[in-house]
């Protein structure tokens, strides 16, 4: 196991949820294109409500087949990441994946013990529910850090909690039972993803090797394509996917 993974899954939490880490170089290039025209759904369906999970641990929303392919390398506990949830994302989802032009990956980017439960919470329902849930994580990151900050010593305690305890005790400290419980998460499914070390191992696993293949140390990081962008918020993305012709 990695340094990184390792401290993924047991390191002490660092709420520095403003800075996500920088990335390699960037090797951006600029994707031209005429417009496409929308592409209709199959009959009595919504794009937005096509989801599916990819090899590399991604959840994919919209047209499989979308001419334009927008994938975002993500962490649950990353300021930037949050601030696109809460600027970008609808707006992303209703005007471009709405038309079977765009589709959005999100792939996890662990980054600390709180990301780890938060992403195993948001992974813990249907692929349909992904985006839903994450993007409400997000907009709720602050409270999270500050629910910790109240419950020191049950943060303290969770992280010297046996493997298998330990991201129960920190989603009950951060007061993520309750929060996903009122979207649909029962309390008790979420204990039981929790507790599953196995699995929770290989999202992190699957999160390292997926980042490692396109070299992503920072978050967020977009790729269209398979080029990686330079621009990470919304009001640099949204001109890049018009020009390749999402308009």
């Amino acid at each position: 196991m990695t340094k990184t993974l390792r401290f993924a899954l047991a390191a002490p939490l660092a709420l520095a949820l403003a800075a996500c880490g920088g990335n390699a170089e960037e090797t951006t290039g600029a994707i031209e294109g005429d417009a496409i025209a929308a592409i209709p759904a199959p009959e009595g369906q919504s794009w937005l409500e096509t989801a599916s999970k990819s090899d590399d641990g991604g959840f994919v929303i919209g047209n499989p087949d979308a001419p334009l392919k927008l994938v975002e390398f993500a962490s649950h506990t990353c300021g930037a990441c949050a601030y696109f949830a809460t600027t970008g994302s609808h707006e992303l989802q209703n005007d471009y994946v709405e038309t079977g032009v765009v589709s959005y990956e999100i792939r996890p980017l662990l980054r600390d013990p709180l990301d780890v439960t938060i992403s195993t919470l948001v992974q813990c329902g249907s692929p349909e529910s992904f985006h839903a849930l994450s993007d409400q994580a997000w907009a709720s990151l602050e409270q999270f850090g500050q629910n910790l900050e109240v419950n020191d010593a049950r943060y303290r305690a969770a992280m010297e909690a046996p493997y298998e305890e330990r991201f129960l005790g920190l989603a009950q400290a951060a007061g993520l039972i309750d929060f996903f419980a009122a979207r649909g998460l029962s309390a008790d499914q979420a204990r039981t993803c929790l507790s599953d070390s196995e699995n929770i191992t290989r999202i992190a696993e699957v999160s390292r090797d997926a980042a490692n293949e396109l070299n992503v140390t920072g978050t967020p990081t977009f790729f269209l394509n398979g080029r990686r962008l330079q621009e990470n918020q919304w009001q640099a993305l949204e001109p890049i996917l018009q020009r390749a012709g999402a308009r």
